[in-house]
């Protein structure tokens, strides 16, 4: 069996983190371990990943870094500095997962392959409701998610469909970096050394993702879909984060692409 870490980044929301831990306290595959990446939060998230890491059976760690503005790809590389498991997940601290999201990844992961799922978006107002009535939504069934759509709490619902996608299928779009996501994405840990991480030089929000795709495109490491497989995670809403760092994280990307750069240039190697 594979060793699994499901990386889940935080930054001072341990509201949307507490919901997401209670989805991963119901996976149907309990073989993971959890690592929270925290990029600088204060005292109540510490506290929140205590109370978890006293769960039995649950594996938790936490990994912190000191707040020094938005530094996702360091602590993200952090996280997959401490692992010492064979495959890894990433995702985020507001997006809860379904039962079978650990299960489901475990069935489609595939040497030479990263996978890249899908999430929902919830509205603002349900978004709320969820968090302060501690709802748990990741045990709601197919009729209450086309309930919920039908109210727009949510952005869509055919997502929340088990199809039987062949194999050939899923690997149709095998070089397409464009819409995967690290709310929704796996690969394996080797694989994610070879291109060095995520690259740090992406400072601020945005693009990181991308770079970190098409890095393992570039060394031969192909994209399978995992729409209608893996279940989509449910995404709470939050504020715009500041994207004055997208024009430059832009053109970073494009270098990325043009000069077809597989290796981080500052990555998870200075950790390890």
């Amino acid at each position: 069996m594979i060793l699994i870490s499901v990386i889940v980044p935080t930054y001072n929301r341990p509201d949307a983190l507490t919901a997401v831990l209670e989805g991963y306290l119901a996976q149907t595959d309990p073989n993971f371990e959890v690592i929270i990446a925290d990029d600088g939060s204060k005292k109540e998230t510490r506290d929140l990943v205590r109370f978890y890491t006293s769960k039995p059976g649950f594996s938790v760690s936490h990994v912190w870094q000191e707040d020094q503005g938005y530094r996702l790809a360091a602590v993200r590389n952090r996280a997959i500095a401490s692992s010492r498991a064979d495959y890894i997940i990433f995702t985020d601290g507001d997006c809860i997962p379904l039962p079978d999201f650990v299960q489901q990844h475990r069935r489609l992961a595939e040497q030479g392959w990263f996978l890249a799922g899908k999430r929902i978006l919830f509205s603002e107002a349900f978004t709320k409701r969820v968090l302060s009535d501690h709802i748990p939504v990741h045990e709601w069934d197919i009729w209450q998610w086309l309930g919920a759509r039908l109210q727009k709490n949510i952005n869509r619902w055919l997502l929340f469909l088990h199809l039987p996608v062949s194999g050939s299928m899923r690997k149709f779009w095998a070089k397409r970096w464009q819409s995967a996501m690290t709310c929704n994405l796996s690969a394996w840990r080797s694989d994610l050394l070879r291109v060095n991480g995520v690259d740090e030089t992406f400072t601020g929000w945005g693009r990181e993702d991308s770079d970190l795709v098409i890095r393992l495109i570039h060394v031969g490491v192909g994209r399978k879909s995992a729409r209608f497989g893996v279940p989509p995670v449910l995404h709470l809403w939050h504020k715009q984060v500041d994207r004055s760092s997208l024009v430059e994280n832009s053109k970073l990307l494009k270098d990325s692409i043009n000069y077809k750069r597989s290796y981080a240039m500052l990555g998870v190697d200075q950790y390890l």
